[in-house]
């Protein structure tokens, strides 16, 4: 397994969601819905650049259409290695909130 950051994670995890709409753009509204937090395309595209040197995602480029005034747009994807981390990623974490009382948690809140 290779340790990741959280935002490495979250970025990997919003491409394996949206499937073939997963670009910059997407992931980042995916991220800031999910999260409540506003990401700015710096914070998506260097994960995802980290994420393909680490060959847990690979991009190409879609075709070019007139609604993005004959732009291409990257498209990402997992790798077979990017799906086996995030079923890791899961396990892990399961693992590490196990036996983690909910109700006693939240006690300690005011």
């Amino acid at each position: 397994m290779k340790l990741l950051t959280r935002s490495e994670e979250f970025v990997l995890l919003a491409v394996w969601r949206l499937q073939e709409d997963a670009y910059s753009l997407s992931i980042r509204d995916m991220l800031s819905e999910i999260t409540g937090y506003e990401w700015s395309l710096g914070s998506v595209y260097t994960p995802l650049e980290r994420l393909e040197k680490k060959r847990l995602l690979r991009s190409s480029l879609s075709n070019s259409t007139p609604e993005r005034g004959g732009r291409k747009k990257r498209i990402y994807e997992l790798t077979r290695l990017g799906r086996e981390e995030l079923l890791n990623i899961r396990a892990v974490e399961q693992q590490m909130w196990a036996g983690v009382n909910d109700a006693a948690l939240a006690g300690g809140l005011a």
